[in-house]
């Protein structure tokens, strides 16, 4: 923050937790960030309320920008100057639409809205993995990524990313999105940040389970957050159990690890 006052850029981008962070800061308001005309966010979902909280506090909208490293750069933008649709039926904000010359499509061959994993195809996706011809056959089949990202697309050609196919919860034969518990989650004024992951459960096989950090300053209790979830998610859906914590192991670049915090309940 202090660089951001002496240096006064004008475009940044950077994972939504660092964007959390800095509006954050006891004291921060509209006239730091006045200087940003643009502001990228990738590498992690953005929930609707994030984006509503951080642009009423600082005057600044965060664009979306998705893509994968086997993309290189990438794959889809929310263009400037505009502020991206939410998905009615998901909660999803858009992560844009698809780049100059790059192909996406939802597999399945799915109707307009439906779910299925998402794939690219374009002059910025790899080739292959090195040396491992299998990998490559699995994922890149006559060139095209599959992501391992489920999502959709609407009629006017904007996508959305509902989850990591692999981060599915199967709870009682239900399926329960992390993101969509999540985003549900950011939008109590208490929770700064949240992530969700499925855990064993004797009666539901996998059930829901929430990690949160809170606002300085804030305070919440794990029954209270569960309610708060209880009240706007089907009974499936909603965290069984909320663990509170200081901070939630991040990546070097800010990424949320549910990896992690699934491992530490095993």
């Amino acid at each position: 923050m202090d660089a951001i006052r002496e240096h006064r850029p004008t475009f940044t981008i950077g994972a939504i937790t660092v964007f959390i962070s800095l509006s954050g800061i006891e004291g921060v308001g509209k006239e730091d960030f006045a200087s940003l005309r643009l502001i990228y966010s990738g590498g992690a979902a953005i929930a609707p309320a994030v984006n509503e909280q951080f642009e009423a506090k600082t005057g600044r909208y965060i664009h979306n920008a998705y893509g994968l490293t086997e993309t290189n750069s990438p794959s889809h933008f929310v263009p400037v100057n505009v502020h991206a649709p939410v998905d009615p039926a998901s909660g999803a904000l858009s992560i844009g639409v698809p780049v100059f010359n790059t192909v996406v499509r939802v597999l399945g061959e799915v109707p307009v809205g439906e779910i299925g994993e998402i794939a690219t195809s374009g002059p910025q996706v790899v080739p292959g993995y090195w040396n491992k011809p299998e990998a490559t056959a699995a994922s890149l089949p006559g060139g095209e990524l599959r992501t391992g990202d489920v999502g959709c697309m609407d009629a006017l050609g904007w996508f959305y990313l509902v989850d990591r196919k692999k981060d599915m919860i199967n709870a009682a034969g239900y399926k329960v999105w992390p993101r969509e518990v999540e985003d549900v989650l950011y939008g109590h004024p208490a929770v700064r940040e949240a992530a969700v992951v499925g855990v064993p459960d004797d009666y539901r096989g996998e059930t829901v389970k929430a990690f949160v950090s809170l606002k300085p300053g804030s305070s919440a209790t794990p029954g209270e957050l569960i309610a708060y979830c209880k009240d706007q998610m089907a009974a499936y859906k909603y965290p069984r159990s909320i663990d509170l914590m200081d901070e939630l192991p991040k990546t070097t670049t800010g990424k949320i690890l549910r990896r992690e915090l699934r491992e530490q309940q095993s």
